[in-house]
């Protein structure tokens, strides 16, 4: 049986929205030493497909990372099939807050170092030695706590769209870097309440381990991230403390928690909280764009990829073949960071 996608993803998209079923979009992790992981990645991959379960999962030595979408009458066949796998047996389902159903639109299974690249030696310190597990309702009491810190464990363009009221919001581009950086944020805190969140908790479970190995005792972390806080807080009538959106990453690209919008477009300032990538598929660039912009700009972070996107198809495919490259990129500060407005300002 082939063991990857062989088809055009605008075919598979295609595909996709024609779908009459509802899909579930879901994500779950487990950090549980796992043998024979080649063929352990080829029956997860055969097992999904036969139940036309579509997402990007990751295995590694050192555990399980999945976000997917499940026919909505294969979910308890999907269900099943994980609790027979006896190192992911009972895991944790984080169903998404909003979802349509199109969240992913081909099946990924891949093998990494790691769940989540985090830099660290994990011999040196004890892993398993995690923060308390809080739910959404002893989260918030914890915030209420004059002693507490709260630390957002997402990237920079997660938390500009939504994150907790008062958190401290490391100005990291990667997870590898956050970590460093928060010790050094709460060197002079290690007797405070720290409180760590993330998207659904699995950052939080190495953050908090490394935390207590750099000496801080009362660590505390959200237990099923913000996905499974907001579904407890609707649940439970409780109040939310998180404001806006919450980025996810596929295609959904966010979830509202909150009607706030706290993030601006980065083309023209206005008010948004729309992650898109650059319709020019050399660029893929991720950036907010309000829907004016897009219109405008035709999906598109410059000028010179709204050219490019205009071209027949069969163009675009040769410049790409060709590798040829544009002048727009030499002015992004990183991948993550492009300053899309003085750009365009210094073009016209």
């Amino acid at each position: 049986m082939q063991l990857h996608n062989i088809y055009d993803k605008k075919v598979l998209k295609k595909k996709l929205h024609e779908e009459a079923f509802r899909r579930v979009t879901l994500s779950f992790y487990r950090y549980v030493i796992l043998e024979n992981i080649v063929l352990l990645r080829a029956e997860l991959y055969t097992r999904f497909q036969e139940l036309n379960v579509f997402g990007r999962i990751y295995i590694a030595r050192e555990g399980i990372n999945a976000q997917l979408s499940v026919p909505d009458f294969n979910f308890e066949k999907f269900r099943t099939l994980i609790d027979t796998i006896p190192q992911f047996s009972q895991v944790p389902f984080k169903i998404a807050v909003e979802d349509d159903g199109k969240s992913f639109y081909k099946l990924i299974v891949r093998i990494k170092n790691k769940i989540v690249a985090d830099g660290l030696n994990d011999d040196a310190f004890d892993v398993t030695d995690v923060g308390t597990h809080l739910t959404a309702k002893e989260w918030n009491e914890a915030m209420g706590d004059p002693n507490a810190v709260v630390i957002d464990m997402r990237n920079h363009y997660e938390s500009e769209v939504g994150h907790f009221k008062d958190a401290i919001l490391p100005d990291a581009d990667t997870f590898k870097q956050e970590l460093p950086m928060v010790v050094d944020l709460l060197k002079e805190k290690k007797d405070k309440k720290i409180l760590l969140y993330c998207t659904g908790g699995i950052r939080c479970e190495k953050a908090s381990a490394y935390l207590r190995h750099e000496g801080f005792e009362d660590v505390n972390q959200l237990y099923g991230g913000i996905i499974d806080y907001a579904r407890q807080v609707k649940a439970e009538g409780l109040e939310t403390k998180f404001i806006g959106k919450n980025f996810v990453f596929d295609e959904r690209l966010g979830e509202k928690i909150t009607n706030d919008i706290i993030s601006v477009c980065h083309q023209c300032g206005n008010a948004s909280d729309r992650h898109v990538n650059c319709a020019n598929d050399d660029c893929h660039l991720l950036f907010i764009q309000c829907e004016e912009c897009g219109a405008k700009m035709k999906g598109c972070c410059t000028p010179k990829c709204v050219d490019i996107v205009s071209l027949p198809l069969e163009e675009q495919i040769k410049l790409r073949k060709g590798k040829v490259k544009h002048d727009a990129h030499s002015v992004y500060k990183s991948r993550l960071r492009p300053n899309l407005m003085k750009y365009l300002a210094d073009k016209n």
